[in-house]
């Protein structure tokens, strides 16, 4: 601190830089979870098989919503896993990219990827566009579910970033 008066240090700090604790920590690093990158981590996790590594971006008790392809809803790790192996294990070189993520707020983030994979006993790759809405809470995955047009996941996403809001 300088003394206004004389423009100079007081003599009681020997020269020393005195600094007070205002309460309020400045970190270099945000506290809130980088979503879009989480949804990232957690789609690249998928296309290489990791489901331990998949499934520890999901709450406890996450529901996993892909009735719109006819394939039903999934609540808690184990039944995710369950699926998750099953559907890998029906094609041979499983893969999955990002495409885009895009974080709407209030924890809803909306994704598209490419999935690909061999059928058993064929020489060609099936490759499909999926999107999906994952509703993040502290962190965690609570809920994706997922769509098969870009425009309803979009619709769907919003307006869940909406309510939420």
């Amino acid at each position: 601190m300088l003394d206004g008066e004389r423009g100079s240090w007081p003599a009681w700090t020997d020269h020393k830089i005195i600094l007070r604790d205002t309460g309020r920590a400045m970190s270099e690093e945000s506290t809130t979870p980088d979503l879009v990158e989480l949804t990232r981590q957690a789609i690249q996790a998928v296309s290489r098989g990791d489901i331990d590594s998949l499934l520890s971006f999901y709450a406890p008790d996450a529901l996993w919503d892909a009735s719109v392809n006819g394939l039903g809803v999934f609540k808690g790790a184990e039944a995710i896993r369950g699926f998750v192996v099953g559907w890998q294990t029906t094609y041979g070189d499983y893969a999955a990219e990002a495409e885009e993520i895009l974080d709407l707020g209030n924890g809803v983030v909306l994704a598209a990827f490419r999935e690909s994979g061999r059928p058993p006993g064929s020489k060609s790759r099936v490759e499909e566009r999926r999107f999906t809405v994952t509703v993040w809470v502290d962190g965690l995955a609570s809920a994706v579910t997922f769509f098969q047009d870009i425009d309803e996941a979009r619709a769907a996403a919003e307006r869940l970033a909406k309510e939420r809001g």
